[in-house]
């Protein structure tokens, strides 16, 4: 069984209403699973967060909250395969 990640992007972002320099927002992230030859694809959409500086680009905070959703499905791949392997 192999995962891999093949598409991502932030579908919205907000400030933080009590939390000065936070950013929260959704990312959609699409992950292909394939398994006994047959690929399947999984559509996520992940909550994330990230703290960034009050003169952060738009593409900054894109590109932190997307890090952070990449980071989440790299933890999400390794213990499938973990339990795959077991």
């Amino acid at each position: 069984m192999t995962f891999q990640l093949i598409d991502i992007e932030v579908q919205s972002r907000a400030a933080h209403p009590r939390l000065a320099g936070r950013t929260t927002g959704r990312v959609r992230a699409v992950l292909s699973e394939t398994r006994d030859g047959r690929e399947q694809t999984h559509d996520l959409s992940i909550a994330v967060w990230a703290d960034l500086p009050a003169d952060a680009s738009d593409a900054d905070i894109d590109m932190a909250l997307m890090l952070k959703a990449a980071d989440i499905v790299a933890r999400l791949k390794s213990q499938l395969e973990v339990g795959v392997a077991s």
